[in-house]
């Protein structure tokens, strides 16, 4: 079985859809030691066959239109932070107190591009919130030199701050999160009432792309990277997503831009401003939630309690950690999540830690996640349902690293880490390809950032600049190749449905 075969198992897939799928390879993107490139196209590989399969159902009869995944747009989708320019200026990446810090038993890895997350990890070591960047980091470093990296991952996360410990494979696999983590399935499906099916109009395939999301309403209540990638990949297939975010937690600027295309922004505080939010969620199709599970509750927007509102949703939930396990109400990220789970000892050296060559925990589950919501919409239409999709950062991890797929999920019995490079493509499932005659072959596709992406990148005027990006990797035969729409400043919309 080859990698879009297991994604497309898990997804509840019809396997005979994949040989609609053609991979064009290109071995020199998305270089590690982990398989990450062949993870990277085995995730927008099955979010394009997800959107071709609703496609066919709400269009016309005449099958499943031909899926192509180019390593070259996966990778440069995959490094899109890297390659976007706003009015010529390079985004802002890692902030001066996320980072690895030297410990005096190993290293733990910080998060602090938030201001509040900043602050609560500067407290949490008795330093003051306001201390200029430059003195914080000489004081963060002296202070954890001296300290266990475990003792400052409890301290930091105790006081609200995001913080973790290097771990190998091995301590990750042994822990009781790490093994929470490995015994669910890479994509959580589940029905939650008995909903009746759902009924769509019609996609003319004449009117332009061919949009199979068109018509429907996405709530988005996700930050940073792995929603919105979700939500982003939504609204290109012709969704209309808002994103809800309270008003004073903004995102950060730049990566509010390169996640923002086919959205729109507005700002609600859901403890003030509840029947607003009950009239957004009563005409919404799908609601895609990125906060720490549990965090949302008190709100009552666990998926069933949002269902229970609004009979017929899908409800797509991302966490880093797991909605089970110890460590489900963790704050977690990409970089964090790479370090908890041992793919930055695997990634590294005997002296320091490594990463992946692009945050592909964040890309590859923001994938995972659209197809979900889309094949969740597809089975609606055949047997009804409130449904629910769940992803975690870290099972993602686990995939990509080694060991055996979960018991009793699709796929059991597979070794659940990412095939070797040559592997894909090569099984009953999706074709592979060779690059090297297409427009934009091997020696354009670059590396992240480099001129040799250009075969994959594209400029527009926004409301926020000039733009440089990355182009959608979602491909399929009569589908969109763009957002209609380019990002806007945060919070500027009104939170109501168009």
């Amino acid at each position: 079985m080859d990698e879009i075969e297991y994604v497309w198992s898990v997804l509840g897939g019809d396997a005979a859809l994949t040989t609609r799928v053609a991979r064009a390879a290109r071995p020199e993107v998305l270089e590690a030691r982990l398989p990450v490139r062949a993870l990277a196209s085995a995730c927008v590989g099955a979010c394009a066959l997800a959107a071709a399969e609703l496609a066919a159902r709400r269009a016309a009869p005449g099958g499943v239109p031909a899926v192509r995944v180019d390593d070259g747009a996966v990778a440069a989708a995959f490094t899109s932070e890297r390659h976007l320019r706003i009015g010529g200026r390079e985004p802002v990446s890692f902030a001066p107190l996320s980072r690895l810090w030297r410990t005096a038993d190993g290293w733990v890895r910080t998060h602090a591009n938030y201001p509040h997350h900043r602050a609560r990890l500067l407290a949490a070591l008795g330093l003051a919130r306001d201390t200029e960047d430059a003195r914080a980091v000489d004081a963060v470093g002296s202070l954890l030199a001296g300290l266990p990296a475990r003792s400052v991952e409890e301290t930091v996360y105790a006081a609200g701050g995001a913080a973790v410990a290097l771990r190998t494979p091995e301590e990750w696999a042994a822990s009781e999160q790490g093994r929470a983590v490995a015994g669910r399935p890479l994509v959580e499906r589940g029905v939650l009432d008995a909903s009746p099916a759902r009924t769509f109009a019609p996609v003319p395939p004449s009117a332009g792309a061919l949009l199979p999301a068109a018509g429907l309403r996405v709530l988005d209540l996700t930050r940073v990277i792995a929603g919105p990638v979700a939500t982003r990949t939504l609204a290109l297939l012709g969704a209309d997503v808002l994103r809800v975010d309270p008003p004073g937690l903004p995102e950060l600027p730049d990566q509010h831009v390169d996640t923002g295309f086919g959205k729109r922004s507005a700002t609600l505080e859901l403890t003030c401003d509840q029947a607003a939010f009950e009239e957004l969620l009563g005409a919404a199709d799908v609601v895609v939630t990125g906060y720490r599970p549990g965090s949302l509750d008190r709100f009552g927007l666990s998926p069933r309690a949002l269902a229970a509102r609004r009979p017929g949703l899908v409800v797509a939930r991302l966490s880093a950690w797991g909605a089970y396990g110890p460590w489900a109400g963790r704050r977690g990220f990409d970089s964090l999540v790479q370090v908890g789970t041992g793919i930055a000892a695997l990634e590294g050296t005997a002296d320091r830690p490594g990463a992946l060559p692009a945050q592909a925990l964040d890309h590859g589950t923001g994938y995972l996640l659209a197809a979900g919501v889309l094949r969740a919409l597809t089975e609606q239409s055949r047997h009804g349902g409130s449904r629910y999709v769940g992803v975690a950062l870290a099972r993602t991890a686990a995939w990509l690293s080694a060991g055996p797929a979960p018991d009793g999920a699709s796929g059991a019995g597979r070794p659940h880490g990412v095939g070797g490079p040559s592997t894909m493509g090569t099984g009953s499932g999706a074709r592979l390809v060779r690059a090297a005659g297409d427009a934009g072959g091997p020696g354009d596709a670059g590396d992240a950032g480099g001129p040799g992406a250009s075969p994959w990148l594209r400029e527009r005027e926004s409301p926020l600049g000039r733009l440089r990006y990355a182009l959608p990797p979602v491909r399929f035969e009569g589908g969109p190749t763009d957002w209609e729409r380019a990002p806007g400043p945060w919070g500027a919309d009104a939170a109501r449905w168009v």
